[in-house]
C-alpha cells in the first residue's frame, strides 16, 4: 500500500522482529530460541474485537512466508477457528486430553500451509489429569512444537487463568483491541494482569476495526500513556487495522480475508502486520535449556 496514505498501515509501529530474529527461511535459517520455536499469543481483554479473525490471518501470511507456522486454538470456551478457515476437524485437543489420540492426529493442514491444532473446552479437563497422564500430554505437545518455527496462539478473550498461562508462555503478547472504550479499558486490564504475573515477554498493541490511522495511533498512545504511568512498562505500537466490511464476507466464505480478498485494505494491513512480526536477519541468542513453549504452558497449568 501506498505509505502515509489515510488508510494505510501506520508506518511508525514499532517492528518486533528487530529484537528476535536471526536469517529467515529464504536464506536456510530460522528464528533462535535456543532451537525451539516462537511463541507468539493473540489475546484481548474482551471479545468482539476481532482476535481470532487477526490470528487466523496472521497465520495464513507467516506460513505463505515461508515459515513452518502452527497456529493453536486455545479458546477453551468457545474454540471456533476452525470456522474462520473453512476446516471441520473430527478430532480437537479435547481428544488429546481424553487420551484418546496424540496430538499429530489432530494437526490439520490449513489455509497457506499452515498447521492448526483445534481447541475445545475439554482441554479445562487437564487440571484434573494424574502426574502420569499430564507427562504424557506434555510428551506429546512437545513433539508437535517442534513442528514449527513460529507458534501461534489464539487464546481466550478476557483475563481468565487460561487466558493468563498460555499468553505468559509466549515469547510476545499482541492485544488486540478496538476504539471502544470498553475494549481499551479491558485491554487495559489485560495487560495488568500480565504484568503482575510476572510475565517479562513483549507486549504489543494492535488497534483493529480502527476509522483511520490517527485513530488508531490515539487508542495506543493512551494504553501506552496508562501503562506507563500505572505499570511502569513500555508496550509496543503495532500500528492498527482499518474496519472493512470485506472481513465479514470472509467470515461467511469461511476463508482468511488475506486469501480471498489480498488486495483489500485490511488484507494489505494484515500482510505489513505479518512483516513486522517476522525475523529480519538480526538475532537474540537463548540459552538451549530454556523450556519449550508447551513446556512453560504446562508449568502454569501443572
Amino acid at each position: 500500500p501506498p505509505p502515509g496514505g489515510r488508510d494505510s498501515p501506520d508506518p511508525r509501529p514499532a517492528t518486533v522482529a528487530h529484537a528476535v530474529s536471526q536469517d529467515g527461511p529464504e536464506n536456510g535459517g530460522v528464528a533462535d530460541y535456543g532451537g525451539r520455536p516462537r511463541g507468539i499469543a493473540v489475546a484481548s481483554g474482551k471479545g468482539g474485537v476481532g482476535k481470532s479473525h487477526v490470528a487466523a490471518n496472521l497465520a495464513y501470511c507467516i506460513a505463505r512466508a515461508g515459515w513452518r507456522t502452527l497456529l493453536v486454538d486455545a479458546d477453551l470456551g468457545t474454540a471456533n477457528l476452525d470456522l474462520l478457515l473453512g476446516l471441520a476437524p473430527g478430532r480437537n485437543l479435547g481428544h488429546v486430553v481424553g487420551g484418546h489420540v496424540d496430538p499429530g492426529a489432530t494437526l490439520m493442514e490449513g489455509p497457506g500451509g499452515m498447521l492448526f491444532l483445534p481447541g475445545a473446552s475439554g482441554l479445562a479437563q487437564v487440571a484434573d489429569l494424574t502426574e502420569h497422564e499430564r507427562q504424557r500430554l506434555l510428551g506429546q505437545l512437545l513433539a508437535v512444537e517442534e513442528s514449527a518455527d513460529i507458534v501461534l496462539i489464539d487464546t481466550g478473550a478476557g483475563i481468565s487463568r487460561n487466558v493468563i498461562a498460555f499468553a505468559s508462555a509466549a515469547d510476545d503478547v499482541l492485544v488486540v483491541t478496538s476504539p471502544e472504550p470498553t475494549a481499551m479499558t479491558d485491554a487495559y486490564a489485560l495487560i495488568k494482569v500480565l504484568h503482575g504475573s510476572g510475565y517479562a515477554g513483549r507486549v504489543g498493541v494492535v488497534v483493529n476495526m480502527a476509522a483511520d490511522r490517527n485513530e488508531g495511533r490515539a487508542v495506543y498512545v493512551r494504553l501506552a500513556r496508562t501503562t506507563a504511568k500505572f505499570l511502569g512498562r513500555t508496550i509496543l505500537d503495532l500500528g492498527h487495522l482499518p474496519f472493512d466490511s470485506q472481513v465479514h464476507l470472509a467470515a461467511r466464505a469461511r476463508r482468511p480475508v488475506v486469501a480471498c480478498q489480498p488486495n483489500a485494505r485490511i488484507s494489505r494491513a494484515i500482510v505489513e502486520l505479518s512483516a513486522r512480526l517476522l525475523p529480519d536477519g538480526r538475532a537474540v541468542h537463548r540459552a538451549h535449556a530454556q523450556p519449550g513453549l508447551f513446556k512453560k504452558i504446562a508449568g502454569l497449568f501443572f
